[in-house]
């Protein structure tokens, strides 16, 4: 099956699944398996913030997660890094934008602005897209600016391998995807920033509460506690 290459933000266990680089476990196996094949397990989506992950890295792994039929949504595509500066990348992507059919440039190659595109082309790059497979597998992917409803009330994941604060020496230089986009003709850079900051204040508002609720709780429970109380209903097995 294919390696577990995801980890939980908050938690490496908090899913279903053990989703973790570090440690691979052996896909489970049916009874009376000889080892030569296994049942392949797969989440129903996986959620990827894209948020400081590099776009090489990160595109490989999701490429090869989607040929093995996994699906994937990457959110938060603007603050997905590449390396080097922002003028090496800028140079980089005129240079892109000159590659075209001559008599007719409608015909492609098609560049995409929006960073959720460029991050969906990179990866579409990495798989045989021209091929029944590859479609099948590109099919299975989504790209977003942002983190758009109902993705911004579920748990997202990274891809440690691909993170930037292990792929990149300190120091070096590196160009985020909204600041390049945004110099190529992208034209949305303060809304999803004003979007963002409404939603993360949202999202310490929800936190804030859960935690009285949980420190209310735990007050409570620590109050009804009764030795004589437990005592008994251990015996009948609670």
């Amino acid at each position: 099956g294919a390696p577990y290459i995801f980890i939980a933000i908050t938690s490496l266990a908090a899913t279903g699944r053990a989703l973790s680089l570090f440690s691979q476990p052996a896909p489970p196996r049916t009874a009376g398996d000889d080892g030569r094949s296994g049942t392949m397990v797969f989440e129903d989506m996986v959620l990827v913030d894209g948020r400081t992950h590099m776009l090489g890295r990160l595109a490989s792994t999701a490429a090869k997660e989607l040929l093995s039929g996994q699906k994937l949504v990457i959110v938060r595509c603007e603050q997905v890094v590449v390396s080097g500066s922002l003028v090496r990348n800028k140079v980089k992507f005129t240079q892109f934008l000159k590659k075209r059919t001559n008599t007719n440039p409608k015909k492609g190659p098609v560049h995409y602005r929006s960073p959720a595109r460029m991050v969906w082309r990179t990866i579409r790059g990495m798989l045989p897209h021209k091929t029944a497979r590859g479609q099948l597998a590109l099919g299975r992917l989504q790209c977003f600016e942002g983190v758009p409803p109902p993705y911004d009330k579920m748990k997202k994941l990274v891809v440690p391998a691909a993170l930037k604060v292990t792929c990149l020496k300190p120091g070096r230089r590196c160009t985020v995807l909204s600041r390049l986009a945004s110099e190529f003709g992208w034209g949305h850079a303060d809304l999803i920033e004003r979007m963002e900051a409404k939603r993360i204040a949202k999202s310490g508002e929800f936190y804030a509460e859960k935690k009285a609720a949980a420190a209310k709780k735990a007050k409570a429970t620590a109050a009804a506690a009764d030795p004589k109380v437990d005592k008994k209903l251990a015996e009948f097995g609670y």
